[in-house]
């Protein structure tokens, strides 16, 4: 066995738990930064914003890749997903299987390795009227589109975990998901805000990007997407309070994010802003209070910088930085990809500096919205 790890291993034992702060992650779907401490003034978000009061926001986060497979499998290795062959949304299933490059391991394998007790789920597994669409004793949403090991998940929650053992969390959240692409998903929240929430939100006040059409098909939409928003930030506050109420909170470092943009026609998928510029907030120990950062960072960073707080080295294959480093250096430059989308088969490429975004489509011949029955099943695609 490497030296190095031995060594390693050995010290983070040999400190107390105290010393060794638990990781959460919030990882939420298909959301952009439609929270009030991003601006967002049609609804209130008050436990995201607490999050950013006692910690860092970053203004300037993007995803590399708009779509959620190809998020998780960068995110979970702290790798661009071309750069391990995970590029092509919901690949290397069933008899073409894809495995990962030598020196790249998923980040729960490394934490378990160190003595971390890994889970992967909802975070609440107590009783709570507004969440009877959760599966509390279920594993979270993985979605990787390479071959892994469940072995590297212990559980669905911290519950189970020896005393004084710390854990790396992932709560997986429906977020924009919850909405749904019917009439019947729609009405479904509707009832839910107006039952557990005092009410759906209103199309008054909301403003559209200008490239959407102001009409009542889209504004409804919208609500119903901030109205996701506000069920998101609640669950986000639930799990903190279970935090606080186990002592646990002052010892843990929070991560909220989420996996691209808004599912939307010109969001989720594509590398306009919309799809790729994503909320991400830290809090915790040692990172400081109501911080903002401007420069540019990445998805795959969330990984590198949640090891290094953890006291584990970064493997040294690992493209993503730890951004909260002393001696970190901003991006000059950052990419994004789009690839093959359900049988949409595209190849996009883009790069960010801290003025422009450059979009290299390859096959402009093609439509921006060729044939796809993931979107095209929406209510807000027109479609004859």
């Amino acid at each position: 066995m490497n030296f190095k790890i031995l060594f390693f291993c050995f010290l983070l034992t040999s400190l107390s738990a105290e010393e060794r702060p638990n990781i959460l992650w919030f990882v939420v779907d298909d959301m952009s930064a439609n929270f009030s401490c991003y601006g967002e003034k049609t609804k209130k978000t008050p436990h995201v914003d607490a999050l950013a009061k006692n910690g860092v926001l970053f203004k300037r986060a993007y995803a590399t890749s708009p779509v959620c497979s190809t998020f998780r499998s960068s995110l979970i290795t702290g790798m661009y997903q071309n750069s391990i062959g995970a590029h092509h949304h919901r690949s290397g299933r069933g008899k073409n299987v894809i495995t990962l490059p030598k020196g790249v391991r998923p980040v729960p394998e490394i934490f378990q390795e160190a003595g971390y007790w890994t889970c992967i789920g909802s975070g609440l597994p107590g009783k709570d009227k507004s969440f009877k669409d959760i599966k509390r004793n279920e594993f979270g949403k993985t979605d990787y589109n390479f071959t892994w090991s469940k072995k590297m998940y212990n559980s669905h929650d911290w519950a189970g975990r020896k005393a004084d053992q710390p854990f790396f969390m992932q709560v997986q959240l429906h977020g924009g998901k919850i909405r749904g692409a019917s009439e019947r998903g729609y009405r479904g929240t509707e009832i839910r805000m107006n039952k557990d929430f005092g009410g759906k939100t209103s199309y008054e006040g909301i403003e559209l990007p200008p490239y959407y059409p102001n009409d009542p098909i889209m504004l409804r939409d919208w609500a119903t997407y901030l109205d996701n928003v506000k069920i998101t930030d609640h669950h986000v506050g639930a799990v903190i309070a279970r935090l606080k109420d186990e002592g646990l909170l002052e010892n843990t470092l929070v991560i909220f994010f989420t996996d691209h943009g808004i599912s939307h026609a010109r969001g989720k998928q594509f590398l306009y802003d919309e799809g790729t510029h994503i909320p991400l907030v830290v809090s915790g120990p040692g990172v400081g209070n109501g911080k903002i950062r401007n420069d540019l960072v990445e998805s795959i960073d969330i990984a590198a910088l949640s090891l290094a707080a953890a006291g584990i080295e970064v493997p040294e294959a690992m493209e993503g930085k730890n951004i909260l480093a002393d001696n970190f250096k901003g991006k000059e430059v950052i990419f994004a990809a789009r690839d093959r989308c359900g049988e949409a088969a595209d190849r996009i490429r883009s790069v960010r500096t801290d003025k422009f975004l450059y979009i290299k489509n390859f096959y402009p011949e093609r439509p921006h919205l060729m044939p796809s029955n993931y979107k095209d099943s929406k209510l807000i695609i027109l479609r004859d």
